[in-house]
Protein backbone atom coordinates (compact mmCIF):
# COMPACT_ATOMS: atom_id res chain seq x y z
CA UNK A 1 0.00 0.00 0.00
CA UNK A 2 1.58 2.98 -1.04
CA UNK A 3 1.94 6.50 0.89
CA UNK A 4 -0.19 9.56 -0.84
CA UNK A 5 0.23 12.92 0.37
CA UNK A 6 -3.31 13.59 -0.32
CA UNK A 7 -5.75 14.85 2.67
CA UNK A 8 -9.38 13.02 2.07
CA UNK A 9 -12.53 15.40 2.72
CA UNK A 10 -13.88 12.50 4.86
CA UNK A 11 -12.40 10.08 7.47
CA UNK A 12 -11.40 6.56 6.62
CA UNK A 13 -10.55 4.18 8.70
CA UNK A 14 -8.32 1.34 8.24
CA UNK A 15 -9.42 -2.15 10.20
CA UNK A 16 -6.95 -4.85 11.36
CA UNK A 17 -7.94 -7.69 12.77
CA UNK A 18 -4.95 -8.44 15.55
CA UNK A 19 -3.76 -11.82 16.20
CA UNK A 20 -6.89 -13.21 18.91
CA UNK A 21 -9.28 -11.59 16.95
CA UNK A 22 -9.23 -7.94 18.42
CA UNK A 23 -10.08 -5.06 15.99
CA UNK A 24 -7.80 -1.82 15.40
CA UNK A 25 -9.07 0.94 13.21
CA UNK A 26 -6.75 3.64 12.20
CA UNK A 27 -8.67 6.67 11.15
CA UNK A 28 -7.14 8.50 8.08
CA UNK A 29 -7.44 12.29 7.55
CA UNK A 30 -10.26 14.06 9.07
CA UNK A 31 -10.88 16.69 6.70
CA UNK A 32 -9.69 20.46 5.92
CA UNK A 33 -12.82 22.02 8.24
CA UNK A 34 -11.59 19.40 11.31
CA UNK A 35 -9.59 22.38 12.30
CA UNK A 36 -5.96 20.90 14.00
CA UNK A 37 -7.40 16.92 13.79
CA UNK A 38 -4.33 15.06 12.58
CA UNK A 39 -4.26 13.70 8.86
CA UNK A 40 -2.38 10.69 8.40
CA UNK A 41 -1.47 9.42 5.19
CA UNK A 42 -2.50 5.86 3.68
CA UNK A 43 1.67 4.59 4.75
CA UNK A 44 1.52 6.50 8.12
CA UNK A 45 -1.73 4.50 8.70
CA UNK A 46 0.32 0.94 7.71
CA UNK A 47 3.00 2.08 9.95
CA UNK A 48 0.86 3.07 12.90
CA UNK A 49 -1.07 -0.61 11.85
CA UNK A 50 2.11 -2.51 12.16
CA UNK A 51 3.35 -1.21 15.50
CA UNK A 52 0.19 -2.05 17.26
CA UNK A 53 0.44 -5.64 15.53
CA UNK A 54 4.07 -5.51 17.05
CA UNK A 55 2.46 -4.40 20.64
CA UNK A 56 0.05 -7.25 20.31
CA UNK A 57 2.65 -9.51 19.99
CA UNK A 58 4.40 -8.78 22.64
CA UNK A 59 1.35 -8.61 24.74
CA UNK A 60 0.74 -12.46 23.62
CA UNK A 61 4.17 -13.10 24.69
CA UNK A 62 4.66 -11.79 28.02
CA UNK A 63 1.42 -13.59 28.84
CA UNK A 64 2.93 -16.69 27.35
CA UNK A 65 5.86 -15.97 29.57
CA UNK A 66 3.35 -15.62 32.93
CA UNK A 67 1.91 -18.85 32.53
CA UNK A 68 5.27 -20.61 32.22
CA UNK A 69 6.03 -18.88 35.67
CA UNK A 70 2.85 -19.81 36.86
CA UNK A 71 3.99 -23.53 35.85
CA UNK A 72 6.79 -23.32 37.58
CA UNK A 73 9.40 -23.01 35.32
CA UNK A 74 10.79 -19.26 35.77
CA UNK A 75 12.65 -18.16 32.01
CA UNK A 76 15.58 -15.95 32.77
CA UNK A 77 15.24 -12.25 32.86
CA UNK A 78 18.22 -10.33 31.40
CA UNK A 79 19.11 -6.84 31.66
CA UNK A 80 19.78 -5.70 27.87
CA UNK A 81 21.51 -2.33 27.05
CA UNK A 82 19.96 -1.55 23.20
CA UNK A 83 21.71 0.91 21.09
CA UNK A 84 19.60 2.38 18.09
CA UNK A 85 20.87 2.31 14.56
CA UNK A 86 21.89 5.24 12.38
CA UNK A 87 17.94 7.03 11.64
CA UNK A 88 18.24 7.45 15.25
CA UNK A 89 15.00 5.73 17.91
CA UNK A 90 12.44 5.23 15.16
CA UNK A 91 9.01 4.04 15.85
CA UNK A 92 10.20 0.19 14.92
CA UNK A 93 13.04 0.59 17.17
CA UNK A 94 10.98 1.64 20.25
CA UNK A 95 8.59 -1.40 19.81
CA UNK A 96 11.19 -3.66 19.33
CA UNK A 97 12.38 -2.45 22.55
CA UNK A 98 9.15 -2.97 23.74
CA UNK A 99 8.27 -6.59 23.05
CA UNK A 100 11.67 -7.48 25.02
CA UNK A 101 10.54 -5.52 27.85
CA UNK A 102 6.95 -7.36 27.47
CA UNK A 103 8.68 -10.74 27.77
CA UNK A 104 9.91 -9.55 30.95
CA UNK A 105 13.43 -8.53 30.38
CA UNK A 106 14.91 -5.15 31.66
CA UNK A 107 15.46 -2.81 28.60
CA UNK A 108 17.54 0.08 28.62
CA UNK A 109 17.84 2.25 25.29
CA UNK A 110 19.46 5.29 25.55
CA UNK A 111 18.74 7.86 22.53
CA UNK A 112 22.42 8.25 21.22
CA UNK A 113 21.10 11.00 18.78
CA UNK A 114 19.53 13.56 21.43
CA UNK A 115 16.04 13.32 19.91
CA UNK A 116 16.67 13.56 16.39
CA UNK A 117 15.88 10.92 13.88
CA UNK A 118 15.78 10.71 10.47
CA UNK A 119 13.86 9.40 7.52
CA UNK A 120 16.14 7.75 5.40
CA UNK A 121 19.12 5.97 6.23
CA UNK A 122 21.62 8.26 4.41
CA UNK A 123 20.37 10.98 6.00
CA UNK A 124 21.36 9.06 9.32
CA UNK A 125 24.72 7.78 8.54
CA UNK A 126 25.78 11.60 7.31
CA UNK A 127 24.50 13.16 10.81
CA UNK A 128 26.32 10.54 12.58
CA UNK A 129 29.33 11.59 10.49
CA UNK A 130 29.03 15.06 11.49
CA UNK A 131 28.56 14.23 15.52
CA UNK A 132 31.38 11.96 15.20
CA UNK A 133 31.45 7.94 15.50
CA UNK A 134 33.81 8.73 18.69
CA UNK A 135 31.10 10.77 20.10
CA UNK A 136 28.96 8.43 19.98
CA UNK A 137 31.23 5.80 21.12
CA UNK A 138 31.64 7.68 24.23
CA UNK A 139 27.74 7.99 24.30
CA UNK A 140 27.60 4.30 24.64
CA UNK A 141 30.10 4.21 27.04
CA UNK A 142 28.53 6.64 29.58
CA UNK A 143 25.04 5.34 29.01
CA UNK A 144 26.66 2.09 30.46
CA UNK A 145 28.62 3.50 33.03
CA UNK A 146 25.40 4.32 35.03
CA UNK A 147 24.25 0.46 34.75
CA UNK A 148 25.60 -3.05 36.18
CA UNK A 149 28.29 -4.80 34.45
CA UNK A 150 26.17 -7.37 34.04
CA UNK A 151 24.23 -6.55 30.98
CA UNK A 152 23.56 -7.84 27.66
CA UNK A 153 24.81 -5.52 25.08
CA UNK A 154 22.67 -5.36 21.89
CA UNK A 155 22.66 -2.81 19.04
CA UNK A 156 21.41 -2.39 15.51
CA UNK A 157 23.72 -0.93 12.92
CA UNK A 158 25.43 2.08 14.25
CA UNK A 159 24.42 0.77 17.19
CA UNK A 160 26.47 -2.19 16.80
CA UNK A 161 29.85 -0.05 17.66
CA UNK A 162 28.92 0.96 21.06
CA UNK A 163 27.39 -3.09 21.91
CA UNK A 164 30.43 -4.99 20.48
CA UNK A 165 32.46 -2.07 22.14
CA UNK A 166 30.93 -2.48 25.68
CA UNK A 167 30.78 -6.23 25.07
CA UNK A 168 34.61 -6.72 24.57
CA UNK A 169 35.48 -4.35 26.88
CA UNK A 170 33.63 -3.75 30.05
CA UNK A 171 34.23 -6.81 32.94
CA UNK A 172 30.74 -8.99 33.74
CA UNK A 173 29.17 -8.91 30.03
CA UNK A 174 26.21 -11.61 30.21
CA UNK A 175 26.08 -11.37 26.37
CA UNK A 176 25.97 -9.78 22.98
CA UNK A 177 23.37 -9.05 19.73
CA UNK A 178 24.70 -7.38 16.81
CA UNK A 179 22.36 -6.84 14.04
CA UNK A 180 23.00 -5.90 10.52
CA UNK A 181 26.53 -5.24 11.33
CA UNK A 182 29.90 -6.27 13.01
CA UNK A 183 33.30 -5.21 13.47
CA UNK A 184 36.67 -7.58 14.20
CA UNK A 185 37.42 -8.44 17.28
CA UNK A 186 40.42 -6.53 16.79
CA UNK A 187 38.68 -3.29 16.63
CA UNK A 188 37.92 -3.04 20.12
CA UNK A 189 41.23 -4.80 21.86
CA UNK A 190 41.45 -7.92 20.40
CA UNK A 191 40.29 -11.59 21.42
CA UNK A 192 36.34 -11.79 22.55
CA UNK A 193 35.68 -11.97 26.21
CA UNK A 194 35.85 -15.86 27.61
CA UNK A 195 32.23 -17.42 27.74
CA UNK A 196 30.09 -14.32 26.77
CA UNK A 197 27.82 -15.91 24.21
CA UNK A 198 26.97 -13.74 20.68
CA UNK A 199 24.20 -14.01 18.18
CA UNK A 200 24.83 -11.88 14.97
CA UNK A 201 22.02 -11.23 12.48
CA UNK A 202 22.20 -10.14 9.25
CA UNK A 203 20.79 -10.43 5.60
CA UNK A 204 22.73 -12.45 3.02
CA UNK A 205 22.31 -9.58 0.40
CA UNK A 206 22.60 -6.44 2.51
CA UNK A 207 25.01 -4.25 0.76
CA UNK A 208 25.46 -1.84 4.17
CA UNK A 209 26.70 -4.81 5.97
CA UNK A 210 28.96 -6.84 3.02
CA UNK A 211 31.92 -5.19 4.29
CA UNK A 212 31.11 -6.34 7.66
CA UNK A 213 30.15 -10.04 6.69
CA UNK A 214 33.64 -11.62 7.01
CA UNK A 215 34.45 -10.04 10.84
CA UNK A 216 30.84 -11.94 11.29
CA UNK A 217 31.84 -15.00 9.87
CA UNK A 218 35.28 -14.79 12.02
CA UNK A 219 33.01 -13.95 15.13
CA UNK A 220 30.65 -16.74 14.92
CA UNK A 221 33.93 -19.54 13.34
CA UNK A 222 36.26 -18.50 16.29
CA UNK A 223 34.13 -17.39 19.29
CA UNK A 224 32.77 -20.57 21.51
CA UNK A 225 28.95 -19.14 21.89
CA UNK A 226 28.25 -17.66 18.95
CA UNK A 227 26.18 -17.88 16.54
CA UNK A 228 25.75 -16.07 13.06
CA UNK A 229 22.37 -16.10 11.50
CA UNK A 230 21.99 -14.99 7.55
CA UNK A 231 18.29 -14.22 6.02
CA UNK A 232 17.94 -14.15 2.90
CA UNK A 233 17.21 -10.94 1.55
CA UNK A 234 18.84 -7.40 0.63
CA UNK A 235 17.10 -5.26 3.53
CA UNK A 236 19.54 -3.58 6.00
CA UNK A 237 16.93 -2.54 8.88
CA UNK A 238 14.46 -5.53 8.39
CA UNK A 239 13.68 -5.72 12.17
CA UNK A 240 11.99 -2.31 12.70
CA UNK A 241 8.54 -2.10 11.42
CA UNK A 242 8.64 1.42 11.16
CA UNK A 243 10.78 1.30 7.73
CA UNK A 244 10.59 0.03 4.51
CA UNK A 245 13.20 -2.15 5.51
CA UNK A 246 11.03 -3.84 7.27
CA UNK A 247 10.44 -8.23 6.44
CA UNK A 248 7.52 -9.64 8.64
CA UNK A 249 9.14 -12.50 8.28
CA UNK A 250 12.77 -12.37 9.33
CA UNK A 251 11.87 -10.05 11.86
CA UNK A 252 9.84 -12.67 13.26
CA UNK A 253 12.10 -15.39 13.50
CA UNK A 254 14.88 -12.68 14.69
CA UNK A 255 12.96 -11.98 17.05
CA UNK A 256 12.00 -15.46 18.40
CA UNK A 257 15.75 -16.14 18.05
CA UNK A 258 16.93 -13.22 20.17
CA UNK A 259 13.99 -14.32 22.89
CA UNK A 260 15.58 -17.77 23.01
CA UNK A 261 18.95 -16.36 23.51
CA UNK A 262 17.47 -14.14 26.26
CA UNK A 263 16.02 -17.30 27.98
CA UNK A 264 19.26 -19.24 28.06
CA UNK A 265 21.88 -16.07 29.39
CA UNK A 266 23.72 -17.67 32.16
Amino acid sequence: MGSTTDSPSQPVAYVHRCRGGALVIVVAGCGADAGTSPVYSRGRAATVIRCITASWRAWTEARRRMNTVKRGTNPTVAEILLFHHAQGQTLGFVAFADDLRAAGHTVHSPDLYEGKTFATLDAGVAYAKQVGFDTILERCRLAAERLPNELVYAGFSLGVMGAQMLAQTRVGAKGCLLFSAAFPASEFGGSWPPRVPLQIHMMDGDGWAMEDLPAARDLAETIERAELFLYPGDRHLFADNSLPDYDEGAATVLKQRVLGFLDNID
